[in-house]
């Protein structure tokens, strides 16, 4: 494993950002795979899983157990500049880095760290990028690929390689187009976002099991050495990963009230139409002001994880039964 310096930028308060990869492979080895961990100051679980990610990539690597001819790339935090200030996007302009895609080198402070970080990991046939939500709770571990229309068939196909138990299928919106994810596939990367459990704290549990899907897709592309890969990850689901698209995702929100939100159902769970998922309790009584219900069969695929609850807020996202 070399660390290599991709970008360097002076920051307003504390030490400079430096934007710095763990490198596997020969010198000469061709590009494989890039992995991008948090972008995002709230995105703790993000960086935890990349940089659990870098000790298990060292650990095959001193096994013998990599390629030495395809060359991984990773980046645990492209904003820890963010994070070491307790703020989700660039504290300065509160911009988001993952809205700066390919990135400028001569223009604003996020432009320039995208494009640092752009020219870094363009160029591989395969990127991973862990990632967050606007939504603040708790997913199905899943493989996200944004529909970009030229890559993303073949990349569905592809995101059934990590073993993961979900891959879901997003049509791009417009502010989608400045992504990482959807400018890898601009440049012919195949682009997959992996979505944990959690976001602003580790949760090792759902880190591991992201960590061993990356090196079950790092084995099954020829970068982990051909039979290893009962070691180096664990087997894959026994059940069929579900395939949806956003689009078929079912939202239950708090219709009429807010309060403490009691939770009942948690991702990954099967529920059938009528099923309680959680109620809205009163915070001077604590009577139930709501019960959220399941409109259909199907899995919850995400949750609400706050204590309170808005009215009018998801709290939940439900996987119809095909």
């Amino acid at each position: 494993m070399k660390i290599e310096t991709l970008f360097t930028l002076k920051t307003p308060y504390r030490e400079d950002l430096s934007l710095d990869a763990a490198v596997f492979g020969d010198a000469g080895a061709a590009p494989c795979c890039a992995i991008v961990g948090s972008m995002r100051g709230n995105e703790v679980q993000q960086t935890f899983i990349a940089a659990s990610m870098v000790r298990r990539l060292g650990a095959l690597e001193d096994e013998g157990l990599l390629d030495p001819s395809k060359r991984i790339i990773a980046v645990p935090s492209v904003n820890a500049f963010s994070m070491n200030v307790h703020k989700r996007f660039w504290p300065v302009d509160n911009t988001d880095i993952n809205r700066m895609f390919p990135g400028y080198g001569k223009g604003e402070t996020t432009q320039r760290i995208a494009d640092g970080l752009f020219q870094a990991v363009q160029g591989y046939p395969f990127g991973i990028q862990l990632a967050s939500y606007y939504l603040r709770g708790a997913f199905v571990p899943h493989v996200r690929i944004t529909d970009e229309g030229r890559l993303s068939q073949e990349s569905l196909e592809l995101a059934g390689l990590f073993g993961l138990p979900a891959t879901l299928l997003r049509e791009p919106s417009t502010f989608d187009t400045t992504t990482l994810n959807y400018n890898w596939q601009v440049w012919d990367t195949h682009a997959f976002s992996v979505f944990s459990r959690a976001t602003g704290a580790q949760d090792p549990e759902s880190a591991a099991a992201a960590v061993d899907g990356i090196v079950r897709f790092l084995a099954r592309i020829g970068a982990v050495r051909e039979g290893t890969l009962g070691v180096a990850a664990k087997t894959a689901p026994a059940e069929k990963p579900l395939h949806v698209s956003e689009e078929a995702l079912v939202d239950v929100r708090a219709e009429h009230a807010a309060g403490f939100f009691e939770q009942h159902a948690r991702p990954g769970d099967h529920v059938r139409a009528g099923d309680v998922l959680a109620r809205v309790l009163d915070t001077f009584d604590c009577h139930v002001k709501e019960e959220l219900v399941s409109p259909v069969d199907g899995l919850v695929f995400f949750s609400r994880t706050a204590p309170l609850v808005n009215q009018y807020s998801i709290a939940f996202k439900v996987a119809p039964n095909a």
